[in-house]
């Protein structure tokens, strides 16, 4: 009998589909045949329940910032949980982990945490809207802003339902989404100024906001320029809109987030999650205290009420904390560097290789795509059947030779990873290449 039959992930798997649908609760962990299932996790490592040991650079899609079990981490929140896990009342560990968020951003003079991203964004949206009394928000064609229905419009279209460039059309994601829902969503080109400012325009009383994501995985994984940054700033100040940034995964590139990157630039509100819960579920949402001010439960008018059951609970908070105390501006440079070596490293790959490849992404972050042409945007990243199943075959052999990456092969690297970490991912994935040209 082979091993795979003597697996245990196996085993578990059987069970699991009789009560999950699909066997899982989490779509991105799916493998075929089976997930496997984690045992423990260890700085840069990951041990199944099998006893393979992997060394991992997707950290929970871009949230271990720390990577696994951090000692200092594990310390305070285990000193936590002996006091309690949540309560009906405020905590100190609340107060300051918020202080300690609105000191990294100039433009976080308040901050409301939630628990995820999606609901950060959701409540972005909201608060949007109850500030400004408009029904429409604008997004990045492709750009994944979680689960919402208003979030997640066009962030898979395809050529065949994506319209014009210079109009992208209105996609729903999943069967059922209302009509309406798509018609209050603008749907923009990454980085193309003119067009967006074009269709901005046309609806430029309707616009409650202008969300951004400074770094869209989905949409190639580069960085928006300056200039289209800039653009927006100017056109929502005008237009009475609120320029909304989505730095629930970007947030890790810079000090204060990816906004440290446009000195021009101060977003109105500014979604957060993964790296600042410290390994626990959260979100946040900050911005200036005028448009913060639409939550204040004190108010005698309250545009926007919120709240949530496990907002702000003092695991996530204490974990939180620790994980970004720890995230300095020396540790945020050195990650970022070791970035950069990884992106120029996997260059010399390809290259060496003569594959038709190209590696995007910037920080802390990277993508490999199997393009000759680097991608700008949601279009140019697109990949058809073929190029996906070349990818998959790509992570796999990555996979099974000891590396855990993100499904789309991106990466986003921990403090507990090195060159040498590095330097062995980049072997594998040479290789990876290798076998790739030999199929073809």
């Amino acid at each position: 009998m082979s091993e795979e039959t003597h697996s245990k992930s196996r085993s578990l798997y059987a069970e699991a589909i009789k009560v999950l649908p699909g066997g899982v609760s989490r779509n991105m962990i799916c493998r075929k045949p089976h997930p496997d299932y984690a045992t423990a996790g260890t700085g840069c490592h990951v041990t199944d329940i099998d006893g393979t040991v992997r060394i991992d650079f997707a950290n929970n899609t871009a949230s271990l910032i720390h990577g696994h079990a951090h000692p200092a981490i594990v310390s305070a929140v285990t000193e936590q949980l002996q006091r309690g896990t949540a309560f009906s009342m405020a905590t100190e560990s609340e107060l300051r982990f918020a202080q300690h968020l609105c000191s990294r951003n100039q433009s976080f003079e308040k901050i409301r945490f939630m628990n995820s991203g999606t609901e950060a964004v959701m409540a972005m949206i909201k608060a949007a809207r109850a500030i400004t009394g408009r029904p429409k928000i604008a997004k990045s064609e492709g750009a994944y802003h979680g689960t919402y229905d208003y979030a997640e419009v066009s962030q898979k279209s395809k050529p065949e339902n994506w319209g014009l460039a210079d109009s992208p059309a209105s996609v729903p994601l999943a069967r059922g989404t209302p009509q309406r829902a798509l018609e209050d969503v603008v749907i923009v080109p990454f980085n193309n100024v003119d067009q967006t400012i074009d269709l901005l325009n046309q609806h430029k009383d309707e616009l409650a906001c202008v969300m951004i994501d400074p770094l869209p995985h989905r949409a190639g994984l580069v960085p928006a320029t300056p200039e289209f940054m800039e653009a927006i700033r100017a056109w929502t100040t005008e237009n009475g809109a609120l320029f909304a940034l989505d730095e629930v995964i970007s947030f890790r590139m810079g000090y204060g987030g990816a906004c440290d990157w446009y000195p021009n630039v101060q977003p109105d509100l500014t979604s957060l999650g993964k790296i600042i819960g410290g390994g626990f579920p959260v979100g946040a949402l900050a911005g200036k205290d005028e448009f913060m001010a639409c939550l204040d439960p004190t108010k005698d008018r309250l545009p926007f009420p919120f709240s949530g059951t496990f907002s702000a609970n003092p695991i996530t908070m204490t974990g939180g904390l620790v994980a970004m105390e720890r995230f300095d501006r020396a540790a945020v440079e050195q990650l970022n560097l070791l970035g950069n070596y990884a992106r120029k490293e996997i260059e010399a790959a390809i290259h060496s290789t003569g594959t038709e490849a190209c590696v995007t992404g910037a920080g802390s972050m990277f993508r490999v795509y199997l393009k000759s042409k680097t991608p700008t945007e949601y279009r140019s990243a697109w990949q058809d059947a073929d190029e996906v199943q070349k990818i998959n075959f790509l992570v796999d052999h990555l996979y099974h030779h000891g590396f855990m990456m993100i499904g789309t092969c991106s990466a986003a690297l921990s403090t507990v990873l090195g060159k040498d970490e590095v330097d062995q991912l980049v072997e594998s994935l040479a290789a990876g290449f290798q076998k790739l040209k030999s199929q073809t």
